[in-house]
């Protein structure tokens, strides 16, 4: 059986790692968060906890819904506020 984080590649790893960060950061529930996004709780609970691979669709509503464009949730780079 292979590992949670084998599961998805190591760029979803990433942006599921930098949107939870950034979610708690904020004081958000994944609720709210996902109310944010225009997407199911379910969706970002699973995209969190790295058991599925998000659409691009879903990275862009995740994204703007944090105020970050994709690239800047998926960069190497740290973000500074």
């Amino acid at each position: 059986m292979k590992k949670r984080s084998e599961k998805v590649s190591l760029l979803a790893q990433k942006f599921a790692m930098r949107i939870k960060f950034e979610r708690l950061r904020r004081g958000f529930s994944q609720e709210k968060l996902s109310q944010f996004a225009g997407i199911g709780k379910s969706t970002l609970s699973q995209i969190e906890g790295q058991l599925c691979s998000p659409s691009l669709d879903v990275v862009e509503k995740i994204s703007k819904a944090l105020g970050y464009s994709p690239a800047e949730l998926i960069s190497d780079e740290q973000i500074y506020i």
